[in-house]
């Protein structure tokens, strides 16, 4: 046995005090599930964008996995309305960071511009073929705690809190250059999405019914 398998983890949810160790996560899970420090000119911009609103504007459905020892090594944070998440987004989350990620002018073409031309752009998370999942999810793990059955456990955690908040059905935008992920997601019972124009995304969707199934080994 490993000694990450012998580390006991729980699944709890998010508390304020673990902002700095759920930043940290998903900056060296953001290059397509690879290590994306260094990659901006702030390690805390990726954080900023797909971590940080979900954490202040719809904190009860964050979830961290605890490891005893090692700390928060994992998270599962999103939202049961999206189109409601994304006019919050437009009113309380871009004026917050607007001191510090003045909005581009003109096309965007370095890699600190591109993402924060999205940061300026969360109506781009409302489409059409999404309405009937109105859910919405991000997942990250460290790779040590990759391959353990940790992920099933923190989506089925979000499935259930989405579920109890009125949500019928969830989706993801993934990167579809990331294999493993689709893989994780295909065995959790979601299917692709068609959506007209995705770009370098595909999206995968899911009832946030029938936990058990998920939360299965």
């Amino acid at each position: 046995m490993s000694s990450t398998e012998a580390n006991e983890t729980v699944i709890r949810p998010y508390r304020a005090d673990d902002l700095g160790a759920v930043y940290e996560v998903c900056v060296r899970t953001a290059d397509a599930g690879g290590d994306a420090r260094g990659i901006y000119r702030g390690d805390e911009l990726m954080p900023n964008l797909f971590a940080g609103p979900y954490l202040l504007l719809d904190p009860d459905l964050a979830f961290v996995l605890d490891s005893e020892g090692s700390g928060v090594v994992g998270y599962v944070v999103g939202t049961a309305d999206t189109r409601a998440f994304v006019g919050a987004y437009r009113d309380r989350w871009i004026p917050r960071l607007a001191h510090h990620y003045p909005e581009p002018s003109g096309e965007a073409t370095e890699p600190d511009d591109i993402m924060i031309a999205l940061h300026y752009r969360p109506e781009r998370m409302i489409l059409p073929e999404l309405a009937s999942y109105p859910a919405h999810l991000h997942i990250d793990l460290l790779p040590s705690f990759q391959r353990c059955g940790h992920g099933r456990r923190l989506i089925a955690a979000f499935l259930t809190a989405a579920h109890r908040r009125g949500a019928p059905a969830v989706h993801v935008g993934m990167l579809t250059a990331n294999t493993g992920a689709r893989t994780f997601y295909d065995r959790l019972g979601f299917h692709e999405i068609d959506v007209a124009d995705p770009g370098p995304l595909s999206y995968l969707g899911r009832s946030t019914s029938s936990m058990a199934a998920v939360a299965a080994p």
